[in-house]
């Protein structure tokens, strides 16, 4: 099994997760902020949307600058667009990731900002912290925005305090 199978497998398997945690997101909501340095809800729930094909394009060359951060973020408008633009981004995710053999996914990648060295390191270690850990971050943000509007968690990993999904039925 390749590395790039790996990371595959476990993008296909937490996009699950995610997308029960995008299900209860209210829509009436969308421009919702925990606080005013917070992003709102939808423009959190479009970054995530947004992180596997943004992600892993990103790793392709062996050097890249470091995107822009947007300080005006758009925000998501409905659940279904979230789904669809990270169904979208899992495709192109997957596409580009078959294309990485085990050397490519082992040699250094370097990002720079105005032509200067920030960080250079491996590209399977840009892949796990940023597509697959960074997103997890983000994702158990997005629950905590759900519990602050009342809104039942979903399960991610096990229980929840509003869903168990070891629980006899």
């Amino acid at each position: 099994m390749a590395i790039s199978d790996v990371i595959i497998a476990e993008m296909m398997e937490e996009a699950e997760a995610t997308k029960r945690v995008f299900d209860r997101l209210p829509e009436d909501k969308m421009s919702w902020k925990p606080h005013v340095k917070s992003r709102s809800l939808g423009q959190l729930a479009l970054h995530i949307a947004r992180v596997p094909s943004g992600v892993t394009l990103l790793a392709v060359p062996d050097k890249s600058e470091v995107p822009p951060f947007e300080s005006n973020e758009p925000q998501a408008i409905s659940r279904k667009e979230l789904v669809q633009i990270l169904e979208e981004g899992l495709s192109t995710a997957k596409q580009t990731l078959k294309k990485m053999d085990d050397q490519a996914m082992m040699n250094a990648i370097t990002f720079q900002k105005d032509g200067k060295e920030i960080f250079t390191l491996p590209r399977i270690a840009f892949l796990r912290n940023v597509l697959l850990n960074h997103n997890y971050h983000h994702r158990g943000q997005l629950t905590v925005y759900l519990r602050l509007l009342n809104v039942p968690v979903p399960s991610v990993y096990g229980p929840s305090a509003d869903e168990n999904p070891f629980a006899a039925k």
